[in-house]
């Protein structure tokens, strides 16, 4: 990589995380080595592109404006190379932010295939249930389930999921079976963050729509800990299919309403807003639609 060009990644990542060591890092430098680089940077450009205080960094101005016009460069320049190779092999690193239970359970046993595909590719895997700012986090591509809250982001829908309520043998054998979704009023629910809302749940059977309010005792920030409580026998969960097979097929979990329907889950590959995705992003996102309909 040119001493140019490297300097053009650095300060697109120094500008999008705030940090001159975080980026550094991303790019396999020392944080001296990253300040150097920068300043040599702004030395060429002639024009203070950050201000650097206690407290971070901030770009001027004039660094704002060099961000938005090198961004699409840097973009542009990833897509000549790949398509210079002509033979569909993808290079560099690939950041995947993606939920936790999904990934252990879906995702990562999908990898193999993908990487053997493209040897060249590193991937970084964000494993967590909380929606990371793609542009701050460096993230290509986030793969999220349900509505997507940011309206200005580019997605692509991979498919949807069926879900479900799930509790343990034990739990029901002592709190008994809902035979209706009015019935859950008299059951423990576990809260996740893909789970059974904080208010009401939908069902549907034969046309017919119903709504109940539901109360949560226990409430988890991430998925596997819903799954995880119902395994103890905490209460009932609504969780995805692709994060309990293993749990339903075992026996630990068995389906509580099976002839009510509820909302699946939709899953999106979302890519950063103002700009274009990574040859290497659509192309796991191509791979995924593939592989998750198997």
């Amino acid at each position: 990589m040119s001493d140019r060009l490297l300097a053009l990644r650095l300060f697109a990542r120094i500008a999008r995380t705030g940090s001159f060591s975080r980026a550094g890092r991303e790019l396999g430098l020392s944080q001296p080595s990253a300040s150097r680089i920068a300043s040599e940077l702004e030395r060429q450009v002639g024009a203070a592109l950050m201000t650097r205080t206690t407290r971070g960094l901030t770009l001027t101005e004039a660094g704002a404006d060099y961000l938005a016009r090198i961004e699409p460069i840097l973009v542009a320049l990833e897509e000549a190379d790949h398509a210079a190779r002509g033979t569909g092999e993808l290079r560099g690193t690939l950041r995947v932010s993606l939920p936790l239970g999904f990934g252990l359970r879906e995702v990562i046993p999908r990898l193999p295939a993908f990487m053997q595909l493209h040897p060249a590719l590193r991937i970084d895997l964000s494993l967590n249930d909380r929606n990371e700012d793609l542009v701050t986090e460096g993230i290509d591509v986030a793969l999220r389930f349900g509505a997507l809250a940011d309206s200005n982001a580019t997605a692509r829908r991979l498919g949807t999921c069926p879900r479900l309520l799930v509790a343990s043998p034990v739990y029901l054998a002592r709190a008994g079976l809902p035979d209706t979704p009015e019935s859950l009023a008299n059951h423990q629910v576990i809260v996740g963050p893909l789970g059974i809302g904080l208010d009401s749940c939908t069902f549907q059977r034969n046309g017919r729509t119903t709504t109940v309010r539901v109360e949560g005792r226990l409430t988890t920030s991430v998925n596997q800990g819903a799954i995880a409580a119902a395994v103890s026998s905490l209460g009932i969960a609504s969780v995805a299919l692709w994060n309990c097979r293993a749990e339903l097929a075992s026996g630990t979990l068995v389906q509580v309403l099976a002839d009510w329907q509820m909302e699946p889950f939709e899953l999106h590959a979302v890519f950063a807003a103002g700009r274009a995705a990574k040859p290497s992003a659509r192309a796991f996102a191509d791979y995924l639609a593939t592989a998750l309909r198997e």
